[in-house]
């Protein structure tokens, strides 16, 4: 590949800095690039792209002497990511914004980005995978990552088929043990840096108090209820809580206890003995990888959560990007909003948001 361009999106972390560097070694004009995606993560924030993790990204493309940009998506960022993350949450919903980032940031404003430039590839530290298809020139698969436990196949299933020759995702063949190892041989000083969280700009982790500080006046606290309507606790506000939630309950009888629905009318939540399960689902803004929908229904595995359990399934296309989910077994209920997968194997058919998948 000598010769041909590459744009790394360098985060800070060891897995896109051992990306960039294996593509260095394999021949590649690698080019780095972090994006400032938001105003924070600073010194000791667990965040992904803050004011530390770039500077981490600089020091590695130093090393790796290599060219480092540091591009300013703030404004793309907090439109599709952050402003979608709150309004899901206040309207009931429970939104994955790390889908949202890779969808709109990474493989569309910084995809667009990299053909300005005239950059062959985009590479991320992702752990997945590609592959020629069969008997189809020019046709490219998604695959889960080799490391079953880091596999993030699950948070790319809105890329589309006409992308994939102009993805590459170097660590996608290597188990993160494997990646901190060929970081440590060769020098980078992030090779022991402790993984970001997945929600990158909610520095500590508590969605419960960035709802808080961004519209605390919408949270309202109110009952838990029953199965029976039996008042049997407390809620600190609906939109902190999403369906089939264990912890963080306070009920005042012996668990275990599991949301299984919301009262918006009293303000209440509901909760259950048993975790809340359905027989059918129905998702929006639907996409499947081939950039072709099946002509009928499709026998798949489903996730509906990131490392859930996956559930056999037929799912089945309808018009406007809609889709219809039928379970071939009980499968775990899941929010409006959640990501819900489709698999074959290890390859990743496509996915949609869930409408409705619950009680």
């Amino acid at each position: 590949m000598k010769g041909r361009t590459v744009v790394v999106a360098m985060s800070g972390g060891v897995d896109s800095s051992v990306a960039a560097a294996l593509l260095k070694e394999e021949g590649y004009r690698v080019i780095g690039v972090g994006l400032r995606l938001f105003d924070g993560g600073g010194e000791g924030a667990r965040t992904c792209c803050g004011i530390r993790d770039m500077d981490d990204a600089r020091r590695v493309a130093y090393q790796l002497d290599i060219p480092f940009y540091l591009l300013d998506l703030r404004e793309i960022f907090r439109r599709r990511v952050i402003d979608y993350f709150l309004h899901g949450y206040l309207s009931g919903e429970t939104p994955n914004p790390c889908v949202a980032c890779n969808s709109w940031v990474k493989f569309q404003a910084l995809f667009k980005r990299c053909s300005a430039w005239g950059a062959d590839f985009l590479a991320t530290g992702h752990y997945a995978r590609l592959a020629r298809a069969a008997g189809g020139a020019g046709f490219h698969v998604l695959l889960r990552g080799r490391d079953e436990r880091k596999d993030q196949s699950y948070f790319l299933y809105m890329l589309r088929n006409e992308q994939l020759p102009r993805i590459l995702f170097p660590v996608g063949d290597l188990t993160k043990e494997e990646t901190r190892s060929l970081a440590a041989e060769l020098g980078l000083k992030v090779h022991d840096k402790r993984e970001s969280q997945d929600v990158c700009f909610i520095g500590d982790g508590d969605y419960a108090s960035f709802l808080m500080a961004w519209h605390g006046g919408e949270l309202r606290p109110g009952p838990v209820l029953d199965r029976k309507g039996q008042v049997i606790g407390s809620h600190r506000g609906l939109p902190l809580y999403t369906l089939g939630q264990r912890k963080g309950l306070k009920v005042d009888r012996p668990g275990p206890w599991y949301v299984a629905g919301m009262d918006r009318e009293r303000n209440a939540l509901i909760v259950s003995r048993e975790p809340p399960r359905c027989r059918e689902g129905r998702l929006r803004e639907g996409n499947f990888v081939s950039g072709k929908a099946p002509g009928g229904p499709l026998e798949v595995s489903v996730m509906m959560r990131y490392r859930g359990r996956e559930f056999r399934a037929r799912v089945v296309p309808l018009s406007g990007g809609e889709a219809r989910l039928e379970f071939m077994e009980p499968a775990d209920a899941a929010a409006a909003g959640q990501a819900a997968v489709f698999y074959q194997g290890e390859r990743v058919v496509g996915g949609g948001k869930v409408v409705n998948a619950g009680p």
